[in-house]
């Protein structure tokens, strides 16, 4: 029963109707590859380049700025069209093409294979798929709709810039080198614990919001002076 639906979904698309778990990968020295050589590809590739991803693009044709990472060393590049058999080895692969053949082929081989696949603008053809992305310094929230609208998602991310400014970047960065400092000074387990809890108390949040970072601080170091 189980082989049966394994040879299925080789065959045919994967379901559109999903629930996706979410999950950050480590990437970092994992062979991951795209399938395709224009913008789209682009900006996947610097995306995957940012985790430390190992990054090998598989197309005839590529952009400038592909060519310059080309020639920097810093990406490789296969020119030549997608054959079977190019998936071996890989970890993940991103298909990013503007041919529905190309891109059925590469999601054949990626299913035998059982890779991480996914093929852009298709979610039919993916296992996964990549959200839409807030950052602000260290703090990072992926936002999904479950494919209902990309728009929508991104509407959200502009709104959660107004919520998590430079401010509260500033604060995380704080507040993680003081969490250092608590395990190494505060014995008493007791105490850490309501020392953390004070970092990521509502109050905190509140002060941050109405009178900003210096303040938090001030805070934030009056709470360390009481440290024994």
């Amino acid at each position: 029963m189980t082989g049966s639906r394994k040879r299925q979904r080789g065959n045919s698309p994967l379901s559109n109707n999903k629930s996706y778990y979410p999950i950050y990968l480590d990437l970092r020295d994992r062979r991951c590859l795209i399938i395709g050589g224009g913008r789209v590809a682009e900006r996947k590739c610097i995306s995957l380049m940012k985790t430390g991803a190992d990054v090998t693009i598989i197309s005839p044709d590529i952009t400038k700025r592909l060519e310059d990472l080309k020639r920097r060393g810093i990406i490789r590049h296969i020119p030549r069209p997608y054959r079977k058999g190019d998936l071996r080895g890989a970890f993940l692969v991103i298909a990013a093409t503007d041919s529905e053949d190309v891109n059925k082929r590469v999601f054949s081989e990626a299913i035998e294979r059982n890779l991480l696949l996914n093929v852009v603008d298709n979610p039919g053809f993916c296992n996964f798929i990549v959200p839409s992305v807030f950052e602000q310094g260290v703090l990072k929230i992926a936002i999904s709709t479950g494919g209902a609208s990309p728009g929508i998602a991104k509407r959200i991310r502009k709104e959660l810039g107004s919520i998590y400014n430079r401010d509260f970047s500033r604060y995380l960065d704080l507040v993680k080198e003081v969490r250092f400092r608590i395990r190494e000074e505060v014995k008493d387990r007791k105490k850490r614990e309501e020392i953390m809890n004070k970092l990521s108390s509502e109050e905190l949040f509140i002060i941050l919001r109405k009178k900003g970072f210096r303040t938090v601080r001030e805070e934030i170091m009056s709470l360390l002076s009481n440290l024994s």
